[in-house]
């Protein structure tokens, strides 16, 4: 019903994407949706449902073939993100590993770390999480601690990551450090660990409000011996290196935010036909309407945008202001569509076994993981007064001098 309002969304229209959604679809249906209330018992997936994914090659999608992904470009990693969010389906962390560890792989990885992960991780063998947050250091990553300290031919690191996506179920994971502690050259670098290395421990996973099959949870590192071919770009580099790549993060959010919307749309859009009151469908009160074309209108108008990021992310033109205004945006209006929905299922909308009571509960975090909307609209504002920050700054160096 709601595909009647809806414009067609040209970067989900060809033949390939329609194969690949029927495909995908089916996976939900079959493979996930039946274990999401064991999942969430046991506070993390199966391991077989990433080994899955891997063979249907849905992960790594738009990696290159030689590294085992499937070549395609990023529309159809966003396909997939939707898709799952539709259902309220937040367990596997498939687009951490895909669209964001990947990625860093590929574009600052040397070719001996490029084919000795990326293979692995395209077939769901190797599960991957990143490293940034730490329990006193969130959005300012220049502050983090954990600290590698050169030791000839490795690095010896120590510290500790908290809110870790995967973190319990990860083989590896690419943690931020800091290096040459003390020195003019001190700065932020981006190590490739394995979990399975000497003082690599992780904590119990956390019990969260919501997202309860995801695993997250903290990540300790006790002289963790890291060789130095484990250097991913360049030392001192990572803070840079994940600037850059965080576009990407956010308008993946930001998709997840639209795929959600829809979803619940479409939920409540079947629950309030079907449900009656004072003799009549829900559907047919006029405040029922009203809510849901409200709804779909601002679903609509995201969709836009969103579509046009993702499309400027495929030809590697997505600016770092563009992806911030689409996760800031786009989580809101995630959160205040799932909010409406839920008030028209009424008190069966609170209950755990409605897939709108997850959707609830599990996209509040949306608009705090990746970077706060607080800080999107920072990054924002100094896009709009990027000339006036430059006259400041350089204002401030003559008055030291």
């Amino acid at each position: 019903m709601l595909q009647n309002v809806l414009l067609e969304r040209k970067i989900y229209a060809s033949e390939e994407h329609k194969m690949m959604q029927g495909m995908i679809q089916d996976f939900i249906t079959n493979e996930i949706l039946p274990q999401v209330e064991a999942w969430e018992k046991e506070g993390m997936v199966s391991r077989e449902i990433w080994k899955r994914a891997g063979d249907l090659g849905l992960l790594c999608i738009d990696m290159p073939e030689e590294y085992g992904g499937a070549g395609l470009d990023f529309s159809f990693s966003a396909l997939f993100l939707e898709e799952l969010a539709k259902k309220g389906i937040s367990g596997p962390g498939f687009s951490l590993h895909s669209d964001i560890v990947a990625p860093y792989i590929l574009k600052y990885g040397t070719e001996a770390q490029k084919k000795k992960y990326l293979p692995p991780m395209a077939t769901g063998e190797m599960i991957t999480a990143i490293g940034m947050t730490e329990p006193n250091c969130g959005s300012d990553l220049q502050a983090l601690r954990t600290k590698a300290v050169d030791n000839g031919d490795h690095y010896l690191v120590s510290g500790q990551k908290t809110f870790i996506t995967n973190g319990f179920l990860a083989d590896m994971a690419i943690i931020a450090v800091k290096t040459n502690l003390g020195t003019p050259e001190e700065g932020v670098s981006l190590l490739i660990m394995e979990s399975q290395w000497e003082g690599f421990e992780k904590g119990v996973p956390f019990k969260k409000i919501g997202m309860k099959a995801q695993d997250t949870c903290e990540l300790f590192f006790d002289n963790v011996k890291v060789p130095k071919e484990n250097l991913l770009g360049e030392e001192g580099q990572g803070f840079k290196i994940m600037m850059t790549e965080l576009a990407r993060e956010r308008l993946s959010v930001a998709l997840a935010a639209i795929g959600g919307a829809e979803g619940a749309i479409e939920d409540t859009i079947a629950y309030t036909s079907t449900r009656t009151a004072f003799k009549q469908p829900i559907a047919g009160f006029q405040n029922t309407q009203f809510k849901l074309a409200e709804a779909a209108a601002q679903l609509q108008i995201h969709q836009a945008f969103v579509d046009r990021c993702t499309e400027d992310l495929s030809q590697h033109k997505l600016s770092a202001e563009s992806a911030s205004m689409a996760k800031f945006s786009a989580t809101d209006m995630h959160g205040k569509v799932v909010d409406e929905c839920l008030q028209l299922f009424g008190g069966y909308g609170y209950m755990w076994e409605y897939p709108i009571a997850r959707m609830y509960a599990d996209n509040r975090v949306a608009r705090i993981y990746a970077g706060t909307n607080e800080i999107m609209k920072l990054v924002v504002a100094r896009g709009l007064f990027k000339e006036l920050f430059a006259q400041m700054k350089a204002l401030r160096q003559q008055q030291k001098k």
